[in-house]
């Protein structure tokens, strides 16, 4: 007789994020089945011991599984095990399409915390008709990169009372009590070394979203233009930058999902992240601009991916940020909306507005841990909603964003109901 399939795995469990997922999986996913995977079973062990002694809660009835990136029938046997797998091995560019291919054939749905915009778009590229003819959800971008950002326009569309023209973001991070424990690295190398591969091979973006949309989305007036470099913002009265990471290209790859099935106005969006000065601006836009520069250049590279606590001024570190570092810091999201009243809206999302918006909704997403803490809460959040609302979901399945596959369900909810989630607040509405 066959084993009954567990509901969860959550691969990749003896890494960084990975271990901190089985802890937070202790209490996301309390009524469910789930067990862990990778390729060393005594690595996977050690983990279930030093997560259950930090929950206070005996794992070691967790079921193991021994499954390798570079064994494919390995990961099918994995996937077949389960009914969704939450995938923490990166960076994804190399370590991620076998699985999304194992779980595809097998069946299982897919949830990952890529930051990767081309392996996202390629996996969407590639796979989405797959996905739909099988039944499965395969979703990227479900921590901190970018469920604040996606479902955080999900959410202002919910409370808006009318039609969102655009929303702007401001992310801001920090860490309370300040203390020499608190100044340990801030991420660790896998985060790294995604962000190198990712900008080293910017270039092929625009391939890639030739091949996958092949017309263009109607342009919407007014048109919300990109802020300066750097300027100060009265929003969040902090001195702003452009969001290098991924979250305008998710949040416009659900627009277009929405637009396209549901018939609604897409939400322009721009994102910026806030700093306490001019100097700490003009800082990490030099080491941004460094940054940048090295990864076009093998030698770049190397350098990068051999040294990175030396060229990251010790923010990056093999062993990842320290527990008190961890607890500490914190991530908050402004986000300004503009739009027009209900009594204003027009008869098809397609149709133009002649006035410009007259309506203003201010609202904030934060969160406790964003790279460790609230990523891995999203991560199996967005797996328990899954496994509870497809029903809620695009029914064909697919390969999607956050916002286009969870805009439906309960997922900001679930989101909030746990200690290291997240919380989503009016601020203003005018």
């Amino acid at each position: 007789m066959a084993t009954e399939r567990l509901d969860v795995i959550i691969f990749g469990a003896t890494g960084f994020t990975g271990k901190y997922t089985v802890y937070e999986a202790v209490s996301v996913l309390k009524d469910l089945r789930w067990g862990i995977a990778g390729r060393n079973r005594e690595k996977l062990q050690t983990v279930l011991k030093e997560m259950g002694a930090k929950a206070k809660k005996d794992l070691s009835q967790i079921p193991i599984i021994i499954a390798d990136v570079n064994d494919d029938a390995s990961l099918l046997e994995m996937a077949k095990a389960c009914r969704i797998v939450v995938n923490t091995t990166g960076p994804y560019r190399f370590y991620g399409e076998n699985v999304v291919r194992a779980c595809i054939e097998a069946g299982t749905h897919h949830v990952d915390v890529s930051g990767e915009t081309q392996y996202m778009e390629t996996m969407q590229l590639k796979y989405n008709e797959r996905a739909k003819e099988r039944g499965v959800y395969i979703v990227s971008a479900c921590g901190f990169d970018s469920i604040p950002a996606d479902m955080g326009v999900v959410f202002v569309e919910k409370n808006f009372d009318g039609v969102v023209n655009s929303v702007e973001t401001f992310l801001t991070t920090g860490a309370k009590d300040v203390s020499p424990d608190t100044k340990s690295a801030g991420i660790n190398t896998g985060t790294w070394e995604s962000a190198v591969h990712g900008l080293a091979h910017s270039n092929e973006l625009l391939d890639i979203r030739q091949k996958l949309y092949s017309e263009k989305l109607p342009k919407f007036s007014p048109i919300l233009k990109p802020r300066l470099l750097m300027f100060k913002s009265s929003e969040v009265n902090k001195v702003c930058l452009p969001f290098p990471g991924p979250d305008r290209s998710v949040v416009m790859r659900s627009q277009r999902f929405l637009y396209e099935h549901d018939k609604k106005r897409p939400v322009q969006m721009h994102a910026y992240v806030g700093f306490s000065s001019w100097t700490a601006a003009i800082v990490v836009a030099i080491f941004a601009t460094f940054f940048s520069l090295m990864t076009k250049f093998k030698l770049g590279r190397t350098l990068l991916l051999k040294y990175p606590s030396l060229l990251s001024g010790g923010f990056v570190s093999t062993t990842g940020p320290s527990e008190a570092r961890m607890e500490k810091s914190f991530f908050k999201m402004t986000m300004k909306a503009k739009g027009w009243p209900s009594s204003q809206r027009l008869a098809e999302g397609s149709d133009q507005y002649t006035e410009p918006p007259t309506k203003t909704l201010m609202v904030r997403v934060s969160g406790p841990n964003p790279g460790y803490g609230s990523t891995c809460v999203a991560l199996l959040s967005t797996a328990v909603t899954i496994l509870r609302e497809s029903n809620k979901m695009p029914s064909t399945g697919g390969v999607l964003p956050p916002g286009a596959a969870f805009s439906k369900t309960s997922l900001i909810s679930e989101l909030e109901k746990h200690e290291h989630g997240m919380k989503f607040e009016i601020l203003a509405n005018k």
